[in-house]
């Protein structure tokens, strides 16, 4: 027993002996946060007239200034649940293509443990949100501690744990210093907002800085315990794996000659929206009695005779697939998927420039062209847009193609079909959708194949996405080893 007792003791000492300054730290910041906790819960008359009182302050001086609103609900919502957990997520996922199943396993139980957290102390405490003159907006549920700031610390807190490695050291101390400011401000929106007290955010942060630094010591733990160096917290948690989980670290240049490439683009850009802008003035104002315009007045009404409840709710659903949301969430997860297999930033730059070349020429040519939406009811009703040409349907058109050009060029594993069906099936069924809802004429989307077709045919021209896999890149993991990922979360907590 007393054997065991000193193999137990012997790696926890040389690890506090070590990190003795972070110890105290995680535990000044349990012991305060535990504080404030029965201050709060026991209603401690200084600290609710404080918070009451800043809580006013702020109300009186942010609910007269919508763009200032508008400014702190988009910090805020870098601090909510959905951002964080796909953070977390494809941070995960690119850790597992990488084989770095330990970094992923910490950033799970972190992660997990902070979701834990939150709604259990809430309920614990059972205090409600602040009660304002001017309410600017809602959330749900109890208010001690914020999740917001709980939530951001141990995410932004993890990742920057997890990935300081893969960043020069020069860089190290702005990251930590940028991720330090994003948490403060996140914290500080809920208060401004006036959805939480400011001892609701101190107990976030504070919560956060223990569980933080518990699970980030018990990582260290394990590597002292396993025999591995265990390196200032500064370096990250796995300094080794700094190579491996680096975004593209093979890479020496994305596009061989910038400048000319950026002038091709433009030059491009422009040509486009000219063949854009001349077919919609035509189909707009200079097609009548012809075959388009017989079918730019048929079809919306045919559809419009056959609507029902059912079909109403169908193509409600189906048209959302090429919204702004649908297809920023399809990029922000098909993005850093390719960079963690292929470690190119070059098939990132064509999906981004291909989203941002769909949107501005849409935009330029809806004002321009101004055309009227079908003579039938839309189900959309009023729309800030006009009708030609369809910015659903090229957005869906240049996604997914852009898409598919890179999988299919990437690998030969019988899926990469599904992406060229995709390009088929999508724009079909959102064109589907979007005139069946009275919001296009065929024309329209006949506009937005054109401005798909020619933007993607100048991008693969000028950017060449696939250029790396002809000169021998080979993906982080290969196509028939992708079954074993599923063998490192298994593996990540056995000693190697």
């Amino acid at each position: 027993m007393t054997a065991v007792k000193e193999a137990i003791r012997r790696p926890i000492g040389h690890f506090a002996g070590r990190s003795l300054a972070g110890l105290v730290a995680v535990a000044g910041a349990g012991v305060g946060f535990g504080v404030l906790l029965m201050l709060v819960r026991f209603h401690w008359e200084p600290l609710y007239h404080a918070d009451h009182e800043v809580a006013e302050w702020f109300n009186a001086l942010v609910a007269p200034h919508h763009p200032l609103v508008t400014v702190l609900q988009a910090i805020t919502d870098l601090g909510g649940r959905p951002v964080l957990i796909w953070l977390v997520t494809i941070a995960v996922l690119g850790l597992l293509i990488r084989r770095q199943g330990r970094l992923a396993v910490y950033l799970i139980i972190t992660g997990v443990g902070g979701l834990i957290l939150d709604p259990s102390l809430k309920a614990l405490v059972g205090r409600l949100r602040p009660v304002v003159d001017v309410p600017i907006t809602h959330a749900p549920g109890n208010s001690f501690p914020s999740g917001h700031a709980l939530g951001s610390f141990v995410a932004y807190g993890a990742l920057l744990l997890v990935f300081l490695p893969a960043m020069a050291p020069r860089w190290r101390r702005p990251a930590i210093a940028l991720a330090g400011l994003l948490v403060f401000l996140v914290g500080l929106t809920r208060i401004a907002l006036g959805v939480h007290f400011v001892s609701d955010v101190l107990g976030g942060w504070l919560l956060g800085v223990a569980w933080l630094g518990v699970t980030a010591y018990a990582f260290r733990l394990w590597r002292r315990e396993r025999g591995r160096p265990v390196p200032p917290i500064g370096e990250g948690l796995e300094p080794e794996a700094g190579k491996e989980i680096s975004p593209a670290s093979d890479e020496e240049h994305v596009l061989e000659h910038p400048r000319s490439s950026l002038a091709e683009l433009l030059v491009g850009w422009v040509l486009v929206f000219g063949v854009l802008y001349a077919f919609g003035m035509y189909v707009s104002h200079h097609a009548g009695g012809t075959f388009l315009d017989t079918l730019d007045t048929a079809v919306p009404r045919w559809f419009a005779a056959r609507r029902t409840d059912s079909l109403n709710d169908l193509s409600w659903w189906w048209s959302k697939f090429g919204d702004t949301h649908a297809i920023l969430l399809v990029s922000l997860v098909f993005c850093p998927l390719v960079l963690a297999v292929w470690k190119r930033w070059r098939p990132v730059l064509f999906v981004v420039l291909a989203m941002f070349g769909e949107l501005s020429l849409f935009l330029v040519s809806a004002r321009v062209v101004d055309r009227p939406r079908p003579p039938v009811t839309n189900l959309d009703g009023h729309l800030p847009t006009s009708s030609f040409p369809s910015g659903h349907i090229a957005a869906t058109i240049c996604l997914w193609s852009a898409m598919a050009i890179i999988v299919f060029a990437r690998t030969d594993r019988w899926w990469r079909w599904l992406f060229v069906a995709m390009v088929v099936i999508m724009p079909v069924g959102v064109a589907t959708s979007r005139m069946y809802r009275g919001m296009h004429h065929p024309t329209d989307f006949m506009g937005a194949i054109l401005l798909g077709t020619l933007w993607i045919g100048l991008l693969c021209w000028v950017v060449r996405p696939n250029a790396d896999v002809r000169q021998g890149n080979r993906p982080a993991i290969e196509s028939e080893q992708v079954h074993e990922l599923d063998d490192e979360l298994a593996r990540a907590g056995r000693e190697d």
